[in-house]
């Protein structure tokens, strides 16, 4: 993890940052599964309420160099400024950047709980109660599902910052809850 590479969402009249943060992640999420190799990982410099419009890619420069020499972008390069591949500044923190999946709608864990035959409608009723809803104010992106194409929300978690980084292997998202990413 000694280089980096910015990828900036621009301003577009047409386009809000979110959606073009949104399609640039999805394309981020298809070329690192492709890639396959799970050393790359991502963080959010802005993240706040909201990620923010930057992606950071962390990795080698080999693995970077990979990754930038593919069409991943093809679509996107006008509404995107690619930083140059950079070496990691020598003082910095780390932190795990990973998904976190909120279980958000009862109903919806009803209805699948019934589908998957796990519980019956009565039975689904009675368990799986409105109370047991989870809600998060964590910042995220909205995604496509390829294989179902349903819409989700990627619920992203910035780990505690450390002063050691610890080594791992990253999701096709980018992500890891033990692997970190420099900080900085």
């Amino acid at each position: 993890m000694n280089f980096y590479q910015d990828i900036r969402v621009l301003e577009d009249p047409e386009f809000s940052e979110a959606m073009l943060m949104a399609a640039l992640f999805a394309k981020l999420h298809r070329a690192l599964g492709a890639y396959g190799e799970g050393d790359i990982g991502v963080s959010f410099p802005q993240a706040a309420k909201t990620l923010g419009y930057t992606i950071r890619l962390h990795g080698s420069q080999q693995a970077l160099s990979a990754i930038a020499a593919t069409p991943w972008l093809k679509g996107l390069r006008d509404y995107t400024q690619c930083s140059d591949i950079l070496a990691v500044p020598e003082k910095v923190a780390y932190r795990t950047v990973s998904r976190v999946q909120v279980k958000s709608s009862a109903e919806r864990l009803r209805r699948r709980s019934v589908k998957k035959g796990w519980l019956t409608e009565e039975q689904a009723r009675l368990q799986i109660l409105d109370v047991n809803e989870q809600r998060t104010s964590l910042p995220f992106v909205v995604l496509k599902s390829l294989s179902t194409g349903q819409m989700f929300h990627l619920f992203i978690r910035l780990g505690e910052l450390q002063t050691q980084p610890t080594a791992g292997k990253f999701s096709s998202y980018g992500l890891s809850a033990t692997a970190t990413v420099p900080w900085f």
